[in-house]
């Protein structure tokens, strides 16, 4: 009887220690879980943005907001300057998904509200914005350029600039388990359109897993990890995927995929100007920063 509990305990030892190391994949991109930070006055997060050295975090707190933050250590630390996505003072971007910008092209930034209880009903917005003005003015002010209905969306909208065959295009990925896609818009046919659904915005897509909440690329690498949660609203997924390799192939072709055994909502997530530190977020009310060790 002692050898059979014995045994069993081995047993149980090694299954344990086979879910910690089922998804890290020797030679592929991998994360860690470095320590954990409250952040408040964001409502519930929604997404971090690394711009010129300093980090944005982006929420729906009583309106739509951006704040910027400068990394110190492990810890980021306010820089007093806040953006409410307001214009007259009223709600504008309530629900920020998805801060795009690259060098001297168009700004957008993403906004997806969820219209039924159920997720099967959704608006999704991409609004082009003036990002220096904003964080010169604090508001949308003046700085709304113009406010492009995300129509070819299946479920909400979050853009991200990659690069692909040598341009640079605005990625975006649906919310939800059926249908799942990560579509490429030009633009330069964008910030002209008034839908997404217009003639020339859509370059190129595929199929991906579901619950995605954000993008962010790789540049150096050609990946896109998809920002995702294991179930609805809960659990954290980050997939790393072959970009070029899955607009060829029309689905998603996946390098690795990191769970991390944590069960709020995953959010958002950006390196912070190295190649292995960064910066995940959830909605949560505290514990909502962590930072995380990336290796590729």
């Amino acid at each position: 009887m002692k050898l059979l509990k014995g045994l069993a305990a081995i047993a149980i030892a090694t299954i344990a220690v086979a879910a910690t190391v089922a998804f890290v994949v020797p030679g592929k991109p991998d994360l860690s879980l470095v320590s954990s930070h409250t952040i408040d006055s964001l409502g519930a997060c929604q997404g971090a943005s690394f711009l010129d050295g300093k980090v944005y975090l982006y929420g729906d707190r009583e309106v739509g907001m951006v704040r910027e933050f400068r990394q110190k250590g492990d810890s980021l630390h306010y820089t007093g300057k806040e953006i409410r996505l307001t214009v007259d003072g009223k709600d504008v971007i309530n629900h920020p998904t998805g801060i795009a910008r690259h060098g001297k092209l168009p700004v957008f930034i993403g906004n997806s509200i969820r219209l039924n209880t159920e997720g099967t009903l959704w608006r999704a917005v991409i609004y082009q914005v003036d990002w220096k003005g904003m964080l010169k003015t604090g508001s949308l002010n003046g700085n709304l350029i113009r406010t492009i209905e995300d129509d070819a969306c299946i479920q909400g909208t979050r853009p991200e600039y990659v690069e692909y065959n040598g341009k640079w295009l605005v990625a975006t990925a649906d919310y939800g388990d059926k249908r799942n896609e990560v579509r490429l818009y030009d633009p330069a046919v964008l910030q002209k359109a008034d839908k997404t659904s217009a003639p020339g915005v859509l370059v190129k897509k595929f199929t991906c897993g579901p619950w995605v909440q954000n993008l962010h690329w790789v540049p150096e690498k050609g990946v896109l990890v998809l920002i995702q949660n294991q179930i609805e609203g809960r659990r954290w997924r980050f997939t790393f995927v072959d970009l070029k390799k899955s607009l060829e192939k029309g689905e998603q072709v996946v390098l690795n995929a990191v769970d991390i055994d944590k069960a709020d909502e995953l959010e958002g997530f950006t390196f912070t100007g190295t190649s292995s530190d960064a910066i995940a977020v959830t909605s949560s009310r505290k514990s909502n920063v962590h930072q995380v060790r990336v290796s590729c």
